[in-house]
């Protein structure tokens, strides 16, 4: 039987959500790909550097959120750093031949100090941005209001307009190596998310709508190809409508949707993968 097939001889996208070393949000996101329709694994990292699996049985990536080996030396440095040394290759072909990755909070993290968004040029494996540590100096733990660039390549954020989402994280403020970067980012249309005034719905710099001080309040950023992503928000803590806080007053105004706005993520890049890479 192929490894794209079910039971039923149906093909199936499949999603890799690599786990281990202090990352915890798995279920989470499997959970996500799942409702999505997609078939999702969660594999241990050791697994994957030791040969055991390899990118290439699956159509979408994930690295999720967390505290990946603790945060040492900066968020996502030490796992980027192995990612980098031990599936360079791999990584270069996975993206090569068209398929997805999403990095989340401490995914975002290792995609930017991988190099791997923004990509400007296609120079993948050469950091130009950052996830900072927060304006403020203190963990963030709240939910925000993000919105959807529409002149944006980005496959994940297709059709989707303004988001509420949570965050939970002490480095997230976006910043760019130079500002000459920041206005290619800009210029290319690839800020995907921006963090806005949830009253206007326009970007915001202030705290607490903008909750890390990031430039441009970027909330997240494709590649040219819009098919690597990385946020800063967790779309996978917002898949049923009783995850919004405010749940209970929603229903009373008969305005509790039909499911949890971060779900929408994890379809459009489902739907991508059963349109172009089954």
């Amino acid at each position: 039987m192929s490894a794209e097939t079910t039971r039923h001889g149906e093909r199936e996208v499949r999603a890799l959500v690599i786990t281990g070393f202090g990352l915890n949000c798995e279920r989470e996101t499997a959970r996500a790909f799942e409702l999505a329709g997609a078939r999702a694994e969660q594999v241990h990292l050791n697994d994957i550097l030791a040969g055991l699996r390899r990118l290439d049985e699956f159509h979408i990536l994930a690295l999720i959120g967390g505290f990946s080996f603790g945060d040492h030396l900066g968020a996502g440095a030490v796992f980027a750093n192995r990612l980098r040394a031990r599936l360079r290759s791999q990584l270069e072909e996975f993206i090569g031949s068209g398929r997805l990755i999403i990095g989340i909070c401490n995914g975002f993290q290792t995609l930017a100090r991988l190099g791997l968004v923004p990509a400007l040029d296609g120079r993948l494996f050469e950091p130009q941005v950052a996830l900072a540590l927060n304006e403020r100096g203190v963990f963030r733990d709240a939910w925000v209001t993000v919105r959807a660039e529409k002149n944006c390549p980005c496959v994940f954020t297709r059709g989707v307009d303004v988001l509420s989402l949570p965050i939970r994280h002490g480095e997230g403020r976006f910043v760019a190596r130079d500002r000459r970067t920041l206005e290619r980012v800009e210029e290319e249309g690839l800020a995907a998310l921006r963090y806005v005034d949830p009253q206007t719905g326009e970007p915001a710099q202030e705290f607490p709508h903008n909750p890390n001080g990031s430039w441009n309040a970027i909330a997240g950023v494709c590649d040219p190809t819009g098919r690597v992503f990385g946020m800063m928000p967790h779309p996978e803590a917002y898949l049923a409508p009783w995850n919004h806080p405010l749940w209970t007053r929603q229903r009373a105004e008969g305005a509790l949707p039909a499911e949890g706005g971060g779900l929408a993520i994890f379809r459009n890049a489902v739907a991508f993968a059963r349109e172009h890479l089954l």
